[in-house]
């Protein structure tokens, strides 16, 4: 079963000399076909703009020349350290595979985080179009959600350390809806992740399309 989904999406990010920068969106996605909808709100040098996913079609659309722009999923939203492909529901399972010992069998390490017990394990890309090749995952035993991810380039350098800080059950499901990213490349940017609003209600389909998003301009 599948829901379509809503939420309003606030990001603060810290970048090193250049101080705090507060970026809000609302985030609509259509579980179906995995399209979805970025649309800006904040601040008022990005409001109207907005980012459109239908199909293997990706848009950037600017309000004031009111023109859409072909992008990639690495593509940054707005200018933050979110990418496009944060915001796809893709299955974990369809883009890695967990790191195997000689014998075959997946290796799945104990960890404490603080006072809660984990499993820890590592995972590797089967496929090329995603944003790290190689992850960490923290996820505690008692529920199995996530607390920490750990990402690294193809050399193995940390690129990013994730915090899992707070989540709420919507429809008997568990969403994430405080994160923390720290980027360990360029020491100092980190960005705060806030989800509210969120509601699994089915959405118009006239959402999903170029002309929602000019008449948002109008």
């Amino acid at each position: 079963m599948t829901n379509d989904a809503r939420a309003r999406v606030q990001l603060t990010q810290q970048k090193a000399g250049e101080g705090v920068k507060n970026i809000e969106a609302m985030y609509y996605r259509r579980d179906r076909d995995a399209a979805f909808l970025i649309v800006m709100i904040g601040p008022e040098t990005e409001k109207g703009n907005g980012y459109l996913r239908v199909d293997d079609n990706f848009w950037m659309y600017r309000r004031n020349t009111r023109t859409f722009q072909h992008i990639n999923r690495d593509e940054n939203i707005a200018g933050s350290d979110a990418k496009g492909g944060d915001f796809e529901r893709r299955p974990l399972t369809d883009l890695y595979a967990g790191a195997k010992d000689a014998s075959g069998k997946e290796i799945i390490a104990e960890e404490q985080l603080g006072q809660i017990a984990c499993y820890k394990f590592e995972v590797k890309a089967k496929v090329n179009d995603v944003d790290y090749p190689k992850k960490v995952f923290w996820v505690r035993k008692d529920n199995f959600l996530q607390l920490k991810q750990t990402a690294f380039s193809s050399s193995g350098t940390l690129m990013q350390t994730a915090y899992f800080l707070k989540y709420t059950e919507i429809d008997k499901k568990f969403v994430a809806v405080k994160q923390l990213f720290i980027d360990e490349f360029e020491k100092g940017n980190k960005t705060e992740v806030n989800l509210s609003g969120i509601s699994s209600d089915k959405l118009d389909d006239n959402i999903f399309t170029k002309a929602y998003l000019e008449n948002l301009s109008k």
